[in-house]
C-alpha cells in the first residue's frame, strides 16, 4: 500500500485504529515514522509520546475536546482535525486557538460529511478559509459504503465516487483562490482494489494491515491475506445438538456479522476452515455448528473476525506469530 502511494505520488498518511500500536505503525511506513490518521485523541498522545509528528484525528471534533486536541497539536509539527458543521467553526473561533482543519465531505457513505452539492457546503469552506482561527487544509473523505459492495466492480465504482466527489467540490471552490487544497481519501477496499491512486492528493487506508473475513469476501483481499486471527478453546462439545461453545463471545469476536450471517470463520490451529459456523455470540460464549462429533472439551480453534477493527479493540495484546513461534507481543493504547 505504501509503495502504491508513493508511485501514485500521493501522501501515504495510513490509519492506525485498526491497530493502535508502535509496531505495526511502523511497519506501516517501512520501519519509520511518517504521517499518520487516528480516530481518537487518546490515540493522537500515544503515538506523539513515541515521536510521531504529523497526525490527523479523523473524526467530527466534539467542542469540548478543542483544548486537548490544542494541547497535543503543541507537542507536534501538525495535528488537524476534521469539522462538517458551521457549530463546530464557531466552537474553534470561540476557543480563540488556531487549529490545521479539513472539511469532512460525504461521499455517498451518509455517516459524517457535508453534502458536496449543497450551496451551504460550499459557504462552510469559505467561512473556513476566512477564519483566523483555521488553517484550512483540504478535503477529506471516507468512502465507507464501500464495506456494502458485493464485488471487485462495485468497490472500483465506489473508488471513482469517493475521489470525483472531492476533486468536483474543490474545482467549485476554486483552486487559485483559495491555495493548496489537499483532497484526502481513506477506505481499505478501495485502495486495495484500484492500481493507482489518482485524482487526490492523500490516501488513508487502515484495516489493510490486518484485512479480515468480511474484506476477503467482498474480494479486497484473498483468505491467504488476512493476518488476524482470535485463538479460542473448545470448552463444551454437544454432538447431539451439534454444537460446540467456545470461550470467545462478543467480547472477543465483536458483533459484527460483516457479509453474512456468521460471526466469523473457523478455522484449526493451522488457520485451515473447518466445515463448521460460528453462529452466536453472547458475552464470553460463541456457538459453533455442524459436524462436532470429532472434537473434544480443550480442542483449540483460531477465528477469523468479520471486523478486524472492532475484535482487535477488545484486546490489550498481541501476539506477532510466525509459524508456531511468537514472536513478539504488541500492545495496543485503549481508551479514548
Amino acid at each position: 500500500m505504501r509503495e502504491k502511494a508513493h508511485q501514485s505520488g500521493v501522501i501515504f498518511r495510513p490509519h492506525v485504529k485498526t491497530h493502535k500500536t508502535e509496531e505495526v505503525a511502523r511497519l506501516q511506513h517501512g520501519g519509520g515514522i511518517g504521517p499518520i490518521t487516528v480516530s481518537t485523541l487518546a490515540e493522537g498522545e500515544f503515538f506523539a509520546d513515541r515521536g510521531w509528528r504529523d497526525i490527523t484525528y479523523a473524526v467530527p471534533i466534539a467542542p469540548e475536546k478543542l483544548q486537548r486536541a490544542a494541547a497535543l497539536a503543541s507537542r507536534i509539527d501538525r495535528l488537524n482535525i476534521l469539522i462538517d458543521s458551521h457549530d463546530a467553526l464557531r466552537a474553534i473561533e470561540e476557543s480563540r486557538q488556531t487549529f490545521d482543519v479539513f472539511l469532512k465531505i460525504d461521499c455517498g457513505y451518509h455517516r459524517a460529511g457535508v453534502d458536496p452539492d449543497d450551496p451551504d457546503s460550499e459557504q462552510l469552506a469559505r467561512a473556513m478559509a476566512r477564519s483566523e482561527f483555521v488553517r484550512f487544509q483540504g478535503l477529506l473523505t471516507h468512502a465507507g459504503h464501500s464495506y456494502n459492495s458485493k464485488n471487485i466492480d462495485d468497490i472500483r465504482r465506489i473508488a471513482g465516487e469517493e475521489s470525483a466527489a472531492l476533486s468536483r467540490f474543490r474545482a467549485l471552490l476554486g483552486f487559485d483562490s483559495m491555495g493548496e487544497i489537499i483532497r484526502s481519501i481513506g477506505s481499505t477496499p478501495t485502495a486495495s482494489v484500484v492500481d493507482r491512486f489518482s485524482d487526490c492528493d492523500e490516501v488513508r487506508p487502515g484495516n489493510y494491515v490486518f484485512y479480515d473475513a468480511f474484506q476477503s469476501t467482498i474480494g479486497s483481499c484473498a483468505p491467504d491475506d488476512v493476518a488476524v486471527s482470535v485463538l479460542a478453546t473448545v470448552v463444551g462439545v454437544y454432538p447431539e445438538r451439534h454444537s460446540l461453545i467456545i470461550d470467545a463471545g462478543a467480547l472477543a469476536l465483536s458483533k459484527d456479522l460483516g457479509a453474512g450471517t456468521d460471526y466469523g470463520r473457523v478455522c484449526d490451529e493451522q488457520l485451515r476452515p473447518l466445515p463448521l459456523r460460528l453462529t452466536s455470540v453472547s458475552q464470553e460464549h460463541g456457538k459453533i455448528e455442524g459436524d462436532v462429533s470429532h472434537i473434544s472439551v480443550g480442542t483449540r480453534l483460531r477465528i477469523i473476525p468479520n471486523h478486524s477493527c472492532l475484535t482487535a479493540a477488545m484486546f490489550d495484546v498481541y501476539y506477532a506469530v510466525d509459524g508456531d513461534r511468537v514472536v513478539g507481543e504488541w500492545r495496543p493504547v485503549r481508551g479514548w
